[in-house]
């Protein structure tokens, strides 16, 4: 039986970008044997999101699309504990309905799973010689803090805790007890997944095409703040 890649994808108010990234997916080859299933959880959009899903999933009746929305607008996390709720594939792989990041290099990441190597993949945007867009001092400094931060606790010796593109076994992910319902979904998921008896988990490196504020990237100082608790709380108080 073929296995089956599920593609999380959380949306908010993403009008500009969902048709292009749900379109992407549909024509991705992964060059390997493996089925793919989108997954959107729509967390109350106030825009047109649902409906352009909507329409794209009648315009594409052969394609699988698991389409989930919420009644109220909860947080990115919340969109992904539906996600994985709802998800059948055999590996999972978190996207966001934007594009910083690239689907043609999920291969690079389910290359390790699929050879049996690992259970967790991790894309890096701060190893090896990918794209990346250049924009905020601050966030790489906080991001690089949050990952030594998670690492300390954690005992792992990643570069990119923060990554979007997190790919796992589903039957891990869905395993684990998460609560976050915001973006402290990263350092929880990091945190609980580190504690799985026998975990194998790599790192490879992602390009990067990141968003302005403008351009409609959301996460902010008091989601920084929140992921500095998150890392203490699903580590020292194994919440």
């Amino acid at each position: 039986m073929t296995r089956k890649l599920s593609i999380l994808i959380p949306a908010f108010n993403e009008e500009n970008t969902i048709l292009e990234i749900l379109n992407v997916l549909k024509d991705l080859n992964l060059g390997v044997e493996l089925d793919k299933e989108l997954v959107v959880v729509d967390d109350c959009s106030t825009d047109a999101t649902p409906s352009l899903v909507e329409s794209f999933i009648k315009e594409n009746p052969s394609l699988q699309v698991l389409f989930f929305r919420q009644e109220v607008n909860k947080g990115k996390g919340a969109a992904l504990h539906k996600a994985i709720e709802i998800c059948t594939g055999d590996i999972s792989v978190i996207q966001d309905a934007d594009l910083e990041y690239d689907p043609e290099e999920y291969i690079n990441l389910l290359k390790p799973i699929l050879k049996g190597k690992a259970d967790v993949v991790y894309g890096s945007r701060f190893m090896g010689g990918y794209a990346h867009r250049i924009l905020f001092f601050w966030h790489s400094i906080g991001n690089k803090f949050l990952t030594t931060l998670s690492n300390a606790f954690t005992n792992l010796n990643l570069t990119d805790m923060e990554t979007c593109y997190k790919m796992f076994r589903t039957d891990i992910l869905k395993s684990l007890d998460l609560k976050e319902e915001r973006f402290g979904f990263e350092p929880e998921v990091t945190a609980k997944v580190s504690r799985v008896p026998g975990i194998r988990i790599y790192e490879v490196g992602i390009s990067y095409y990141g968003r302005t504020y403008a351009e409609g990237k959301k996460i902010n100082w008091k989601d920084g703040m929140r992921s500095i608790w998150c890392v203490f709380r699903y580590n020292i108080f194994r919440g």
